[in-house]
């Protein structure tokens, strides 16, 4: 009689342990589930730009194709310059308020950018004329960190604003940059390696003031246009840009 209220104990409490068990489990599974879709929302509200396989969102600026400078190396996008120059390249897409994400890599001593706002006409033979740049540079090597107080160093508002601070990886590391522009609320920002190193405004009299202090204050179609095609830039330096994705803002 002992054994078998023994027995039945041990099946009860058997059975209970794993009924509980199942019940964690499931919980466990419903805010996985949840968490998955939150994570999947949140995913869906950027656009790839580049994937690392092909160049279906980008073609050279003022030319319907591809430059054949801009080859793909283990999922990056690799820029090797010849003597020519002039082979920046653009999305074929126009935005006006987002958040750029990308990660870039500069070679020693090079120089190179991301431009956003640039408007296509044949007056304008470079996208830098109409688009304003963020900088992409060796901060050791190359000249341009020496000069400008700064404004021309990597994640610089290029001859504007200058970082709060160096927050980049030596050439040849890749670096990850975000870069806000929003015209509903006037500001501009970038990011660099999770650091926010640059506020501006985008628009209105102290965007014109800025400007008006800068290299660019004759430049007649420079910041002028808020919907345009984000760039990047031959400088005639060796540069690999990777994971480029855009999230509308409108």
């Amino acid at each position: 009689m002992k054994k078998y209220l023994l027995l039945s104990l041990i099946i009860l409490t058997t059975v209970a342990c794993k009924e509980k068990k199942e019940a964690e489990t499931e919980v466990t599974e419903e805010e996985t589930v949840a968490m998955e879709k939150e994570m999947k929302t949140e995913d869906s509200d950027w656009i790839i730009l580049f994937d690392g396989t092909s160049y279906d969102n980008w073609r050279g600026y003022l030319s319907e194709d591809m430059h054949e400078n801009w080859t793909i190396e283990d999922g990056a996008m690799a820029f090797t310059p010849d003597e020519e120059g002039g082979k920046n390249i653009i999305t074929k897409d126009k935005y006006t308020n987002f958040v750029l994400s990308l990660e870039w890599k500069i070679s020693e001593g090079g120089n190179s950018g991301i431009f956003w706002g640039v408007y296509e006409d044949e007056k304008y033979t470079e996208a830098y004329q109409t688009g304003p740049e963020i900088q992409v540079l060796d901060n050791q090597k190359h000249p341009d960190a020496f000069v400008g107080d700064g404004t021309h160093t990597a994640g610089a508002l290029y001859d504007m604003i200058k970082p709060s601070e160096d927050a980049t990886k030596p050439a040849g590391e890749w670096n990850l940059c975000v870069i806000e522009v929003n015209h509903k609320t006037n500001t501009g920002k970038v990011s660099m390696n999770g650091k926010e190193i640059v506020s501006f405004p985008v628009h209105g009299e102290d965007w014109d003031n800025m400007v008006a202090n800068s290299k660019f204050k004759d430049w007649e179609g420079f910041g002028k246009y808020p919907t345009g095609h984000i760039g990047l830039q031959d400088h005639s330096d060796k540069v690999w840009y990777r994971n480029i994705k855009i999230k509308k803002l409108d």
